[in-house]
C-alpha cells in the first residue's frame, strides 16, 4: 500500500487527510517510493512481535493503520476524477459529501448521494435530517422510503410509519414500503398487521423474493416449523396470481441451501420454481448452483446449455455454466461459449468472455510448455 503522491481531489471530494493507492509490489519496477508503506498481513494466531516501530516491522490494529496513513477514519473506496479506485477515510468522504450537498441543496441528487452513504455506514440521525430536507423539497417516493427506514432503524415507529404510509402511497408498483411497515409492525408486536404487510408485498410484487422470504420467517416464527412455514408460503403461491412467478421458491431455497444436511431439500425447492418459470434466471441461478455446491456437473450442463441466449445478458448464468464446463474439462463447448459470448452486446458478459479466454490461453500454454520440459532431450 502506497501513499506516494495520493490525488488530492477524489470524485470531486477535496481531502483534508490523507489518501492511498493500492498496489502491488510489482507496480513499482524502478523501485518503491521513499514515502511507502508496506503493509504485510499477519494472522491472529502469529508470534507476539515485541520490536519497536523504530526498530523494525511492528504489528498494527487496522485503527492504527488508518491513523499511519493519515486517514480521517476507517477506510473506503471510491474514485478519483480519472476513474481509478482509490482509498480514502470515511469522514473525509462524508466531510466532502456534506459541503457537496450544503453548496446547493436545491440540487437533490447530490443530498441522496450524501444520505445514501451515511445509511450505508449507519449515521441514521444525519441521514434523517438530509432526507427530511429533500422530502421536504419536493422528494420522490425512494427518498420517503429512505426516510422512513432510517427513522425505524432509530425506533422513531409513529413517524416511520406515517412517512412509510406516504411512500406506499407514492410507489404503487414497489413491495418495499409495506416490507418495511410489516418491520415496523413487529416491533410494535402488531402480529396481524405484520402478516398483511408481508402478503400485501407480495400482492403488490409477486416476483419480489424478499416477500416471500419475509412470510417465511413470519410463519416459521410464529409457528416454530419449517415445513408450516413452507406450507403458508406454498398456499398463497399457488393463487391463480401467483401460480407462474418463481419467488416463492428461489426465497424457499435460499433457507435450506447452505446447510449440507438440508441441500437435498433445497434442490427440490429449487427445481419447483424452474419448473414454473423455465426462463427465469434467479431460478435458474440458484438450482444451478445448489448442482454445483453438490458436485453434479452434468446436472448444471444439462439444466443451463439451453439458456446460451440468456448468458448473452447476465453474466451469473455465464459464470455458472462457463464453471461447469471448466470443471469438466470440455474445452470444445468452453471455447464455443466464449466465442459467442465475446459478441454480446453486454460489457460484463463481454468481459468475462475476455477475461476468461485469457486465463484458458494461458493455461494451454502452461501445459504445452510443462509437456515440452518433460520430453526427453
Amino acid at each position: 500500500m502506497s501513499q506516494s503522491n495520493p490525488p488530492q481531489n477524489a470524485g470531486g471530494i477535496s481531502l483534508t487527510g490523507g489518501a492511498a493507492i493500492l498496489a502491488p509490489i510489482t507496480a513499482f519496477p524502478n523501485g518503491v517510493p521513499g514515502n511507502a508503506m508496506v503493509l504485510i498481513p499477519i494472522g491472529p494466531n502469529g508470534a507476539e512481535m515485541t520490536k519497536k516501530v523504530v526498530d523494525g516491522p511492528v504489528a498494527l490494529q487496522m485503527d492504527e493503520v488508518w491513523k499511519l496513513l493519515g486517514f480521517n477514519g476507517p477506510a473506503v473506496q471510491v474514485q478519483d476524477d480519472q476513474g481509478r479506485p482509490i482509498a480514502i477515510g470515511l469522514e473525509d468522504l462524508l466531510g466532502g459529501l456534506e459541503k457537496h450537498w450544503t453548496e446547493n441543496q436545491e440540487d437533490l441528487m447530490r443530498g441522496r448521494v450524501f444520505a445514501q452513504e451515511l445509511m450505508k455506514h449507519e449515521r441514521h440521525a444525519k441521514a434523517e435530517t438530509v432526507l427530511s430536507k429533500i422530502v421536504a423539497r419536493g422528494g420522490d417516493g425512494e427518498d420517503w422510503l429512505a426516510l422512513g427506514v432510517v427513522q425505524l432503524a432509530q425506533d422513531k415507529l409513529e413517524k416511520a410509519e406515517g412517512t412509510l404510509k406516504g411512500a406506499l402511497n407514492l410507489m404503487k408498483g414497489n413491495p418495499y414500503p409495506a416490507l418495511h411497515l410489516a418491520k415496523l409492525a413487529h416491533k410494535k408486536e402488531d402480529h396481524k398487521a405484520e402478516r398483511d404487510f408481508a402478503e400485501q408485498a407480495i400482492q403488490i410484487q409477486p416476483n419480489a423474493v424478499d416477500g416471500w422470504a419475509y412470510l417465511f420467517n413470519f410463519v416459521k416464527e410464529h409457528e416454530k416449523s419449517d415445513e408450516k412455514a413452507i406450507a403458508a408460503v406454498e398456499e398463497l403461491a399457488n393463487a391463480p396470481v401467483n401460480s407462474k412467478t418463481a419467488a416463492p421458491y428461489v426465497a424457499l431455497q435460499g433457507f435450506f441451501a447452505n446447510e449440507e444436511a438440508t441441500r437435498d431439500k433445497a434442490v427440490v425447492l429449487a427445481k419447483k420454481g424452474v419448473e414454473r418459470s423455465p426462463n427465469d434466471p434467479l431460478a435458474l441461478l440458484c438450482l444451478s448452483a445448489l448442482h454445483g455446491q453438490m458436485g453434479k456437473l452434468e446436472e448444471v450442463v444439462k439444466l443451463l446449455a439451453p439458456h446460451e441466449a440468456l448468458m448473452q445478458t447476465d453474466v451469473r448464468i455465464a459464470h455458472n455454466y462457463f464453471e461447469a464446463l471448466f470443471q469438466a474439462k470440455d474445452m470444445q463447448k468452453l471455447t464455443a461459449l466464449l466465442n459467442k459470448l465475446a459478441t454480446s452486446s453486454n460489457r460484463e458478459v463481454k468481459q468475462f468472455a475476455i477475461e476468461r479466454s485469457r486465463a484458458i490461453a494461458q493455461m494451454l500454454a502452461q501445459q504445452q510448455a510443462a509437456l515440452q520440459a518433460a520430453l526427453p532431450k
